[in-house]
C-alpha cells in the first residue's frame, strides 16, 4: 500500500466506528487507585500511542484492553459495542492480540514452531495423527515475507534472532492468525537503534494493512515516528490525547517528559549552581587558560 493510499484510509477510519474505544475507563485494587478517567479511541488504519513514565499506568491499561483484568469504572467499547472481557482469550476471539515485551517465546524452538505455538495445525486421523510441519514451515516462511521479513531459515532457533526480528515475527504471527488491533507492550524498550527501526517498520507495516495498533512506549521520539494519535499517562491519569496534527514532536517530549517539572528542577539546580560558587571557579580558571 503506497503512502497516499494509507493517508488516505486512515482518513476514512475517522469516519467509522472505532475498533475499540475506552470511555473514563478507571481500574481500582481495593482502596489502590490504578488507573482512572481514561478516554481514547483505536481506528482500523492508525497507530495509537500511549506513552508515560514507569508507574503511569500504561501495564494496567493495556492489561483491561487485553483481557488480562476487568475494568472497574468507565466503558470499554468494541465495534461500538459494550464489552468486558474476563479473560486474555477472549479479547482474542474479538480480534485484540496483545504482544507483550518479553513475548512468552522457546528460545530453543524454531521459528515456524514458536510462529505455531499452542495452534498447530494437524493432519491425519486417530492414531496417524500428527502436526504438519511442511505446512507450518511454508506458511511461516510466507507469512513473515508478506511483512517484509527475510529470514535466513525459519528452521533456525528463535533464540538466535535479534530482539527487532523477534518482535516482528511475534507482529506477523498476531496478524495471520487474525487479529484486527494489536497491543504491542514496549516494543523498542530493549532495543539499539537500528534494531528499533526495524519494529518501527513492521508497526507502520501493519498500520497500512488495516490494522489498528496500541503502542506502549515511552520513547516520544519511536512514538512520533509512526503514531497518529498520543494518549498521555501521568500517576494513573490521563494527562493528554492529542491527533498528531495537534502537537509537535518537541510538544510531545516537553509533556512527556513534565516540562514545567524540568524547568523548575533547572532553575533549583542552577541557583546551587551559583551558590556553591562553583560558577565562579570556572570562569576564573577560563580566565586562566
Amino acid at each position: 500500500m503506497t503512502t497516499a493510499a494509507a493517508s488516505e484510509q486512515r482518513g476514512r477510519s475517522k469516519e467509522r466506528t472505532p475498533l475499540l474505544e475506552t470511555r473514563s475507563i478507571g481500574k481500582t485494587y481495593g482502596s489502590i487507585v490504578a488507573l482512572r478517567d481514561v478516554s481514547t479511541s483505536v481506528h482500523a488504519g492508525e497507530v495509537t500511542c500511549v506513552l508515560g513514565d514507569n508507574g503511569a499506568g500504561k501495564s494496567t491499561f493495556i492489561k483491561i484492553l487485553s483481557g488480562a483484568h476487568e475494568h472497574t469504572s468507565g466503558e470499554l467499547l468494541v465495534d461500538g459495542k459494550p464489552r468486558r472481557f474476563a479473560s486474555p482469550r477472549e479479547a482474542l476471539d474479538a480480534g485484540i492480540a496483545t504482544v507483550y515485551q518479553d513475548l512468552a517465546v522457546v528460545p530453543l524452538m524454531p521459528v515456524w514452531r514458536n510462529f505455531f505455538l499452542g495452534s498447530e495445525p494437524s493432519k491425519g486421523f486417530g492414531p496417524f495423527r500428527r502436526i504438519d510441519v511442511k505446512f507450518m514451515r511454508q506458511t511461516t516462511y510466507s507469512e513473515l515475507a508478506k511483512m517484509g521479513i527475510r529470514l535466513r531459515d525459519v528452521d533456525q532457533p528463535i533464540g538466535t534472532l535479534s530482539g527487532g526480528e523477534r518482535q516482528s515475527v511475534a507482529i506477523a504471527r498476531a496478524v495471520y492468525f487474525g487479529a484486527r488491533m494489536l497491543i504491542l507492550d514496549e516494543p523498542t524498550a530493549a532495543l539499539g537503534v537500528k534494531q528499533s527501526g526495524v519494529v518501527l517498520r513492521y508497526v507502520a507495516a501493519a498500520r497500512d494493512a488495516g490494522l489498528g495498533v496500541v503502542l506502549i512506549t515511552h520513547n516520544p521520539h519511536h512514538a512520533y515516528l509512526v503514531g497518529d494519535r498520543f494518549v498521555l499517562l501521568k500517576r494513573g491519569v490521563m494527562a493528554g490525547n492529542y491527533a498528531r496534527d495537534d502537537i509537535t514532536l518537541a510538544e510531545l517530549t516537553r509533556e512527556m517528559a513534565g516540562g514545567a517539572e524540568l524547568e523548575a528542577l533547572g532553575h533549583e539546580l542552577g541557583e546551587r549552581f551559583t551558590e556553591s560558587g562553583v560558577a565562579d571557579e570556572l570562569a576564573a580558571e577560563r580566565r586562566r587558560t
